[in-house]
């Protein structure tokens, strides 16, 4: 029977047959929609990374100057050492 038809007959109201009309569209036109949860929010990723590339120059540096170098590795974070090198490279 149609929406018309129905009304005629008193059987339904206006607002359930366009009830059960957007309730069967519903159901058959939108398939559902996979919606992607974050595990961890941008801004943790942000802060991650950073901390991830400064723990990775601090490791290489250290590396670098205790392992390739046979200094020591508690020299790499002394400001004195830093000095030097940057003079090395100016040529001072």
């Amino acid at each position: 029977m149609s929406e018309k038809e129905l009304l005629q007959e008193g059987k339904a109201t206006r607002e359930s047959v366009k009830a059960e009309k957007k309730a069967k569209q519903n159901n058959e036109s939108k398939p559902s929609r996979w919606v992607r949860v974050r595990m961890l929010p941008i801004w943790l990723r942000i802060l991650l990374f950073i901390l991830l590339l400064a723990g990775s120059l601090a490791l290489g540096a250290v590396t670098g100057f205790a392992v390739i170098g046979n200094g020591q590795a508690a020299d790499v974070f002394k400001a004195e050492t830093w000095q030097h090198i940057f003079d090395i490279v100016t040529k001072k």
